[in-house]
């Protein structure tokens, strides 16, 4: 039996299925805390949600490297899968990635882990994919920035808890920083670098 009839299958439809995501994923990033439904078209291995294998099969490539978190690297179906249908290398330092793959965030490193990219080239940083319980079940919170009209409200079971307000150091470090892409199942909401913590709820 080969690799790829041991692991779950890519897009089934890549062209359509890859522009669908991508739209998804810059509705997001254009409106920050806004709930995107990507329609996933693809299996995951686990514990990879089905958008989190969309986001990939869509953005990585040989040129994006990796950073898998424990609960990621764990099952090594995850990285072969990655391995196998993007190309994307995996690396052992998360400073060096393009992009971080967190299934399990409660325990995510200290953000200066990763890369924030330079003044010259501030989008040669990390982008975090979190993977959440819920988009639409949880604390309210407020957020402002660009891309949001006064305010936006994003209703989440969101960890590590205090996420935002370790986010707040992407204001003194614009133009660099962390973007971060929220997951739960097939749908995601974007937190770039420009977006702010306005108020939170209990």
């Amino acid at each position: 039996m080969t690799l790829s009839a041991e692991l779950p299958a890519g897009f089934a439809d890549r062209v359509i299925l890859a522009q669908s995501s991508f739209r998804a994923v810059m509705d997001a990033m254009a409106r920050p805390g806004s709930v995107q439904r990507i329609i996933a078209g693809a299996g995951a291995p686990r514990p990879m949600m089905p958008g989190t294998a969309a986001i990939a099969l869509t953005l990585f490539d040989h040129d994006t490297p990796l950073w898998l978190d424990p609960a990621m690297s764990a099952t090594p179906d995850a990285a072969k899968w990655l391995k196998f249908h993007t190309s994307a290398p995996v690396v052992s330092d998360p400073v060096a990635s393009a992009f971080a793959l967190i299934a399990e965030p409660a325990p995510l490193p200290a953000l200066d882990r990763f890369a924030f990219g330079t003044p010259e080239y501030p989008d040669r940083s990390t982008t975090l994919i979190l993977q959440v319980d819920s988009l639409t079940d949880g604390p309210a919170v407020e957020l402002r920035g660009a891309g949001i009209d006064g305010v936006t409200i994003l209703r989440a079971t969101i960890k590590p808890s205090d996420l935002f307000e370790r986010l707040s150091i992407n204001a003194t470090l614009f133009p660099c920083g962390i973007d971060v892409v929220l997951v739960a199942g097939n749908a995601i909401a974007a937190i770039p670098r420009t977006t702010r913590l306005a108020a939170k709820g209990g």
